[in-house]
Order: structure tokens, then C-alpha cells, then sequence
């Protein structure tokens, strides 16, 4: 990391600590303060990391960019920008909250009645009204400081959102959190916080968005508990602008019998990192992963996920799939641990990618690591092109050759979004993929994907 970068984010906070939420709490402040110091130690990641290798941050190191000082609400209903990104990604059938540049924006948000014990809300606004409630939900996460932009966003982070579910509560309508970026070169540092209490069920989509051709940086960490018996979904959404980047965590914890499905679908950003791991921390858990990622021109797509099974009888299903074009790149490291004592584990992983250019490339590493003697492991990848056959046996049927390669890829990425249970956010993603592909593949019909 240059001098540069780091001096300039260690100064950001000084001049701006005393107005960030809860400077007047001693607990949260000694949280950010604690975060601060680990970024300084740390610095941003670099290729000299074996988890960052494949991933050059050259680019967003150059760009210093400012941050947002407090975690006020967004002032009025919300500039023309977010009124239009509110207009392409809302979602019907949702509890929809909004946050603008790193703010809530209650203006654009829509939140209809929810069960009693469901509480759901802007993370500032809980620290300012409930903080005893607030701290119990920020407390310490040790994975949240594993690397530089952890520790960027526990110091600086002004807002996000809180699900707090108390046990046996079910949410019927998933809840659509919309982070829209507007402002060129600002960094956001979205804090999101799900909790779900023995029993409780609950869908979140998690989505990222930008006007186009802004330069920013978004930097989110999300944390869900899921209680013993707890069914968990979590959809992750990243449409930001193309010369945008976007870095992110989500970590996740399981109880004993909790089931946490994670859906994540990257089409935006320049530079975007995506890192998911979830801990089986109780006997039974089962956890399923899926993701897509689609990338052209110039972008660049890293997932790296870690199951961790850490109790006997768990069980883990992965599966990741990329498409690339021109001279995108994409890393796949998919990691899954089981831990000595966790016998009769089931886990199955899997990433199969798709290159459609001889300048697109993908480096891939699943590993396992096996603690444990009675189980059943397996891992496998793939790197591809279309295949010839099919082609020629889709064009054979009368197809054109754009539509015919359309076809193909669409069945390549079906997988991912069959398990998708919302049927608007189904639709949704389907009609997204014609538009990430080739333009002589995008007039697609989107009724090519499953929507049922």
C-alpha cells in the first residue's frame, strides 16, 4: 500500500472522528478507534497476500478519495440520481430501505408492517436512539478486521442497516436494502447487521448500485447471526458503476440446525471483491452458497468464500459460475475447512467458468481442508468455452449465431438462479444477464431462464 493512501484515510478520520454515529459513546468510539489502529497496521491489501495475488489495487490506491463525515439522514426526498436508481431496482413485494451515498434516505424508502418482535431500521439512527440495543448488535467480530478494508469500514462506517428478529419471528416479504452511489470520488462504508433470534426466517437482498460512469468506492461488511433452528437467505446484488469499486464482507455465524443460503451476483464495478464466509458453529447446520459473476471488458471479479465447519453432521453445497468476455478477469478461491471433531460432514463445492474471448482469463482455487475422518468432501473446476457441438446443432435448428450463443450461455448460468424463491428478484436477474452479454447477444428473451 502506498504512503500515500494510508496517510490519507489515517487523516480522514482525525478530521472527521467527532462527527461520525455515536461519537459520544465511549464503547464505539473505542470500537473505531481500535479499527483505525488495525488499518494503520495493515494498510490496504496488496499482491504480495496470498488471498489478494490475482487482485492489483494499483488503481484504487492512485484515487484518494473523501468519505462521508456523519450519518445524518439524506436530506429531502433524494436528488434526481437516486430517484432514477430507485426507479430501475426497486423490487415489488419487498420492505425496501434506501440509503443514499452512505445515508438513510427515508424519503425513498417503504418499510409496511412487519410481525411483532421484527425490528428493522437505519443502523445510525438505532445508535442514536437505542444505543444499548446498538452495541449488543456491533459487538466484536473478529473477522471483521481481517484485512485493511474491514478495518476501513468498522472505523468509518455512518450508516446501513439492522434486521433484529426475535426468536421464532418469520418475515414474510424479504427485505431489499438499496445502496445507491451518486457522488464521484466518495467512498461509503455500509455497515449491515442481521440478527436472527431461534426459529426466526428471513430473506435479505443486499444491493449495490451507481450512476453511471461515477468514480467511487464502496467498502460494506455485513454481519448475520443466525440462532439455532434459524432460516437465513441472503441475496447479494452488485450492479455498481463501471469505472466504480466495490469491496465487501459478509460473514455469517450458525447455530445449531440453522440453514443460511447466500445468492451473490456481481455485474458491475471496474474493480469488485467479494469475500463470504459463513461459520456451521453448531451441530446440523446446513449451508448453501451459490454465486455468477459476469464480466467484460476490462472488469475484474474476485469472490472468495470459506466454509467453515466447525460441529459435527454439517452439511455445505457450492456452486459459483463465471462468464467472461474481452479482457475481463476473475478469481475464484472457494475454501472449506472441517475442523478435527467434525465427523460426518457433507460438503460439496464446485466453479465452472465460461470464456468467451481469448483475452478473458480466470484463475480458480478450491481447497479443501479436512480435519476429520468421517466425512464426505469433494471439490472440482472447470474453464471453458462454448461448446462447438452445441452450437452447431442449435444453428442446424435454424438459430442465428448470436442467438444461438446467447442460448447457450443463458443454460450455462440457469443453475444459479433456479433456487432464487422471489419470484420479482428472479425476473429481475434474468432480464440483468442479456444486458452484461456481448451487444450481439442482448435481445435475448428473458423467458430463456426459469422463472418458476
Amino acid at each position: 500500500m502506498t504512503t500515500g493512501a494510508r496517510e490519507h484515510y489515517l487523516g480522514r478520520f482525525a478530521a472527521h472522528r467527532a462527527r461520525l454515529p455515536g461519537a459520544s459513546l465511549p464503547w464505539l468510539q473505542r470500537l473505531r478507534d481500535a479499527a483505525i489502529e488495525r488499518f494503520a497496521e495493515l494498510g490496504l491489501p496488496t499482491t504480495r497476500e496470498e488471498d489478494w495475488k490475482y487482485t492489483n489495487l494499483s488503481a484504487l490506491e492512485r484515487r484518494l478519495f473523501d468519505v462521508v463525515a456523519d450519518g445524518t439522514r439524506f436530506s429531502g426526498l433524494g436528488n434526481g440520481v437516486a430517484e432514477r436508481e430507485l426507479a430501475r431496482h426497486a423490487l415489488d413485494g419487498t420492505h425496501r430501505l434506501v440509503f443514499v451515498d452512505g445515508r438513510y434516505a427515508p424519503g425513498l424508502s417503504h418499510v409496511a408492517s412487519l410481525p411483532r418482535g421484527a425490528d428493522v431500521g437505519s443502523l445510525a439512527e438505532l445508535v442514536a436512539t437505542r444505543p444499548e440495543v446498538a452495541a449488543e448488535l456491533l459487538d466484536t467480530d473478529p473477522e471483521a478486521e481481517a484485512n485493511g478494508f474491514a478495518a476501513l469500514n468498522a472505523a468509518f462506517w455512518t450508516d446501513g442497516a439492522y434486521i433484529d428478529l426475535a426468536p421464532g419471528v418469520a418475515v414474510d416479504a424479504p427485505v431489499h436494502l438499496l445502496f445507491v452511489a451518486t457522488r464521484m470520488d466518495l467512498a461509503s462504508f455500509p455497515r449491515t447487521v442481521v440478527r436472527a433470534g431461534a426459529g426466526a426466517e428471513a430473506t435479505v437482498i443486499e444491493h449495490y448500485a451507481g450512476s453511471d460512469d461515477a468514480v467511487y468506492l464502496t467498502d460494506a461488511l455485513t454481519r448475520i447471526d443466525a440462532g439455532a433452528g434459524a432460516r437465513v437467505t441472503h441475496a447479494k446484488v452488485q450492479q455498481e458503476s463501471r469505472r466504480g469499486f466495490h469491496i465487501a464482507g459478509i460473514h455469517t455465524i450458525q447455530a445449531a440446525d440453522s440453514r443460511f443460503a447466500s445468492h451473490s451476483f456481481a455485474f458491475g464495478g471496474q474493480l469488485a471483491r467479494n469475500d463470504i464466509a459463513t461459520r456451521l458453529d453448531g451441530e446440523g447446520c446446513n449451508a448453501k452458497l451459490a454465486g455468477l459473476y459476469v464480466g467484460s471488458a476490462r472488469q475484474h471479479h474476485d469472490h472468495h468464500t470459506c466454509i467453515d465447519h466447525a460441529r459435527p453432521r454439517g452439511t455445505s453445497r457450492e456452486l459459483y459460475k463465471g462468464v467472461l468476455d474481452d479482457a475481463s478477469r476473475a478469481v475464484f478461491n472457494g475454501r472449506v475447512i472441517v475442523r478435527p471433531g467434525a465427523q460426518r460432514t457433507d460438503a460439496q463445492q464446485s466453479n465452472h467458468n465460461l470464456l468467451l474471448s481469448d483475452g478473458a482469463e480466470v484463475d480458480t482455487k478450491p481447497q479443501l481442508e479436512i480435519w476429520a475422518d468421517d466425512v464426505q468432501c469433494a471439490h472440482g473446476a472447470t474453464v471453458g468455452q462454448l461448446d462447438a457441438d452445441r452450437l452447431h446443432y442449435l444453428r442446424a435448428r435454424g438459430l442465428d449465431a448470436a442467438t444461438a450463443r446467447g442460448l447457450l450461455i443463458h443454460a450455462f448460468a440457469a443453475d444459479v438462479l433456479r433456487d432464487i424463491t422471489h419470484a420479482g428478484l428472479r425476473a429481475r436477474l434474468s432480464t440483468l444477464l442479456p444486458g452484461q452479454l456481448p451487444e450481439d447477444m442482448g435481445e435475448l428473451e428473458c423467458e430463456l431462464l426459469p422463472t418458476s
